[in-house]
């Protein structure tokens, strides 16, 4: 396990070096992607990866029954308690976090062990927190997009948060060696078939990485947020515009 981490470590750090000194001059959005050319490159490799997990999603969601895949989403979901729970405590949500336990020994027990969501129709909201969340509630607000190999859409600041996570998370305190893959592949092929009716809207779109990258950034917000986002202050672009087309009073 030990080693498994070291060397995600290794694999990440190296990844923030290189993109650090991305090669290509392409910018669609310098603020929060100054990183693009890199990231472009690590974007080919996960659509070329895609091409073979695709058809595996597919057949998956062919072949299983909807209330089979919804249990699989719902055992995936209550598994993932546990960081939550931690990452309320650290921001502070104390009520949030009871309702977390609550969840998490209902749909263990009496939902086996998460397949069955028992704890929603008892009242229970369900709540998704991370430290790159917490992070940002921390003050760590604004941080570089950055495409990981694998694991997709991300940011610094997330990047960080989800390595932080693994070390707590109970699959990855529970399973070890192959065990451990063969969980995050049902989970990746789980998860890739539930985005299967976007594809086409991605094929049609005039630059896949762009729609992909804001559409993230958007969604990332609204969570970091709890579904409130700050909204623009499109007066600052205004006076900003007004000061620029004002007359100089000398001539």
């Amino acid at each position: 396990m030990k080693k498994r981490l070291s060397l995600f470590s290794f694999i990440f750090l190296s990844l923030l070096i290189a993109g650090c000194a991305g090669t290509q001059n392409r910018h669609t959005d310098p603020e929060n992607d100054p990183w693009e050319g890199f990231n472009r490159k690590i974007y080919a490799f996960n659509d070329g990866l895609d091409k073979v997990v695709r058809p595996v999603a597919v057949g998956y969601d062919k072949i299983m029954p909807d209330p089979f895949q919804r249990g699989v989403g719902n055992f995936f979901r209550n598994i993932d308690t546990p960081v939550t729970f931690v990452n309320q405590v650290l921001q502070g949500k104390f009520k949030q976090s009871g309702s977390s336990v609550g969840r998490f020994l209902v749909n263990s027990t009496i939902g086996l062990l998460g397949f069955f969501d028992v704890a929603t129709k008892m009242g229970l909201p369900y709540y998704d927190e991370d430290l790159g969340q917490t992070l940002a509630a921390w003050g760590y607000e604004n941080s570089r997009y950055l495409m990981l190999p694998v694991l997709g859409p991300s940011s610094v600041r997330d990047g960080v948060g989800r390595f932080t996570d693994s070390y707590y998370h109970p699959v990855g305190r529970a399973l070890h060696g192959r065990d451990i893959y063969a969980y995050w592949i049902v989970r990746g092929v789980d998860q890739r078939a539930r985005f299967l009716d976007q594809d086409e809207e991605f094929e049609q779109a005039y630059d896949p990485y762009v729609l992909l990258r804001d559409v993230w950034l958007q969604n990332r917000e609204f969570q970091v947020y709890d579904g409130d986002p700050p909204m623009t202050d499109y007066d600052l672009y205004l006076d900003d515009y007004a000061e620029e087309e004002e007359p100089d009073s000398e001539e």
